[in-house]
């Protein structure tokens, strides 16, 4: 299975033998990355390969879907952003792209925490020099503009104060075996409860048993690490694919709004990341979104849904927000 995230030992052995320095390394990942991506209308593959500020190597691929408007397709400079938020990465310090960025995603980028820093090298030949991403858009708008410094950023911890009325809480179960204690059991809950907080609890999900309330739940954690400071309609998506799988992955806004990535791609990242194949592996999807909205999801996920996995069930559920009173 291909790896989307070198994790920083690996990354320094294949770094050692290549002889390369860190930046010609990671250069060199670009092409072999790009042939990983899934472009059917475009025939133009794109790979995008960053570096953490925690040592890790995250890739991203950029994803077509057929049938659907182009709006709905992934660059690859945001599979690879939504890959470094589902992993817990909390900077980005330097990305090399097959292609130039278009101007989409030089957009897009500016929602990292001094992103016009982030070194960044275009590998296809024709200007090899790394250049700040300011030099790409030097007269940018972004979060700076319509939000304090203090605020935190796409990759920075957040939570949406979503909450669960106590009924949905109350139907939360596992499938468990009778050998199970009490005390195991509540562990096992408490454990839960926390990781309704973190983006990572489909990842959590994917190592334990789980009813399709949990599946709900992935889609909440997801919907409360989601970055929409702009519309402050946050949204998550929990895949489950015919094996069992859990992936979830959270809606991402960007200052000048059109350049967003929906929930369901982001989850269809974490499927592709977690090495899911064609899409009618996907048994059932999950929107969860904030009551009352005014941006939503549900609609075009369920659109996106039919033409991408036609045999998958839809499901979406509104929650409320805490009142900060």
């Amino acid at each position: 299975m291909q790896e989307f995230v070198i994790d920083v030992a690996k990354a320094g052995k294949l770094r050692h033998a290549s002889r390369l320095g860190v930046e010609p390394f990671l250069a060199s990942l670009a092409k072999p990355t790009a042939d990983l991506a899934r472009a059917p209308i475009s025939k133009f593959q794109v790979g995008a390969v960053g570096l953490g500020v925690s040592g890790r190597i995250f890739l991203g691929v950029n994803l077509e879907f057929p049938k659907l408007p182009l709006n709905h397709s992934v660059h690859a400079e945001q599979f690879l952003v939504a890959n470094a938020l589902q992993h817990g990465e909390k900077r980005l310090v330097f990305i090399a792209v097959s292609a130039a960025p278009c101007g989409h995603c030089r957009q897009f980028l500016q929602e990292l925490r001094d992103a016009g820093d982030i070194r960044l090298l275009i590998t296809d030949g024709k200007d090899p020099q790394v250049r700040p991403l300011s030099y790409f858009l030097p007269h940018r708008f972004g979060p700076d503009d319509l939000m304090s410094r203090n605020f935190p950023l796409l990759l920075e911890s957040r939570s949406n104060d979503l909450i669960l009325v106590n009924s949905a809480m109350s139907e939360i179960n596992f499938d468990i075996s009778r050998e199970e204690t009490n005390e195991d059991l509540a562990e096992k809950d408490s454990k839960k409860r926390d990781l309704l907080k973190e983006a990572s609890f489909g990842a959590w999900l994917r190592d334990n048993k789980h009813s399709l309330v949990d599946l709900k739940l992935a889609a909440f954690a997801a919907a409360n690490a989601s970055y929409a400071p702009y519309s402050r309609c946050p949204s998550g998506a929990s895949l489950v694919t015919r094996k069992g799988q859990v992936y979830s992955g959270s809606y991402i806004e960007s200052a000048a709004y059109n350049p967003g990535l929906p929930a369901l791609q982001a989850a269809i990242v974490a499927f592709i990341c977690g090495g899911g194949g064609a899409y009618d592996e996907i048994d059932t999807v999950i929107i969860v979104e904030r009551k009352g909205a005014l941006v939503r999801h549900a609609p075009t996920a369920r659109l996106a849904l039919q033409s991408i996995a036609p045999q998958a069930a839809f499901h979406h559920f509104e929650v409320d927000v805490q009142s900060r009173e």
